[in-house]
């Protein structure tokens, strides 16, 4: 149920029995030259409050386009949504006119991007930036929003805040600025965090970092968290559950240790081999065989088939549902089953 306030800083939504976020048979399509591409092919997912969702999947799986979706910043056109729904605390977005999804943009849902540096306006100070978040939405007056912005940029561990806020965007590496990313998103307390590969193009000790100051914001704050990354080791000790895309739909969903014990769907398996491993010291990495399908070519039956070394007939003429393998495992696989019991 929906709670409205008069306190500008307050919360004008609350979670019904802490499910924040429900994404019910989602569609999105994209009408290009060369045809129409389906990005999104039915995409449940949900959140609840508290919780880590990792969505895991190569370039092209439809990650990215999902959180673009639930922000509402989604270029339409060329995108076109043709179906499904997107509730947060019980309210359809996509029956929102854009002055009521502005209202939930930022304060309520919150989306950190992956690169910072195109994110983050050049001509700027950052600290104006940050500020800009409390001036508009909280209606402060530049030096209470000011303040506001250091106190943020010291939450998120940059040291000497006071004295760089006002410097601009390049004068920071690309850890400290994917911080000041951290620091505009989570400015207004949103319920729902969305982080796009947060720890791309950083080094494995700054990737580790900023996977911690996440972890501990959203403890903190209890938000919802969904992270999105190609990098099955970046969630390991994160997430509290995975849903794995492929080609625009969800092909597996579990619980982290048991998709890490024991996958129950080949691509996912393909996914944890390519993981570089300390016992493997020397060898070749894994990599999965052949390349995503053209979205606007969809191969017939299940679209991994092709690069799938467990497929069969069956596989190339019928499409599988995404079903309960065992409780709490779902696999759209035709032979989850063989996959999950090795």
């Amino acid at each position: 149920m929906t709670t409205v306030t008069t306190d500008p800083s307050a919360k004008q939504y609350r979670p019904e029995n802490g499910r924040l976020l429900d994404v019910e048979e989602l569609h999105v399509e994209f009408h290009t030259q060369e045809g129409v591409a389906r990005a999104l092919n039915g995409v449940n997912i949900y959140l609840d409050q508290g919780e880590t969702l990792a969505i895991l999947g190569e370039s092209g799986s439809g990650k990215s386009v999902t959180a673009q979706t639930v922000m509402g910043i989604l270029d339409i056109p060329p995108a076109k949504i043709t179906g499904g729904a997107i509730r947060y605390c019980g309210q359809d977005l996509l029956q929102m006119g854009e002055e009521q999804r502005r209202e939930i943009r930022g304060p309520e849902i919150s989306m950190i991007f992956q690169d910072a540096l195109s994110a983050l306006n050049p001509v700027f100070p950052v600290g104006w930036q940050i500020a800009e978040m409390f001036r508009v939405h909280r209606g402060l007056n530049k030096s209470d929003a000011l303040d506001q912005a250091v106190h943020l940029m010291e939450r998120v561990q940059i040291p000497g805040a006071r004295d760089r806020v006002k410097a601009y965007p390049h004068q920071f590496s690309g850890g400290m600025r994917q911080r000041i990313m951290i620091a505009m998103a989570i400015a207004l307390d949103p319920a729902v965090l969305i982080a796009d590969e947060p720890t791309t193009a950083l080094d494995v000790t700054v990737q580790a970092q900023i996977m911690g100051l996440l972890k501990e914001l959203q403890e903190e704050r209890q938000m919802g968290l969904i992270l999105i990354t190609h990098d099955l080791g970046v969630v390991a000790d994160v997430a509290d559950r995975i849903s794995v895309m492929y080609a625009g739909r969800i092909v597996e969903k579990a619980a982290v240790h048991d998709i890490y014990a024991n996958p129950a769907h080949p691509y996912t398996e393909g996914l944890l081999a390519s993981i570089p491993r300390l016992d493997r010291k020397g060898q070749e990495l894994y990599a999965i065989g052949g390349l995503p399908p053209n979205l606007t070519r969809m191969p017939p039956g299940c679209p991994f088939h092709p690069r799938c070394g467990r497929a069969r007939d069956i596989c190339s003429s019928d499409d599988p549902d995404l079903l309960e393998v065992v409780p709490g495992r779902l696999s759209a696989c035709h032979f989850s089953e063989e996959v999950l019991n090795g």
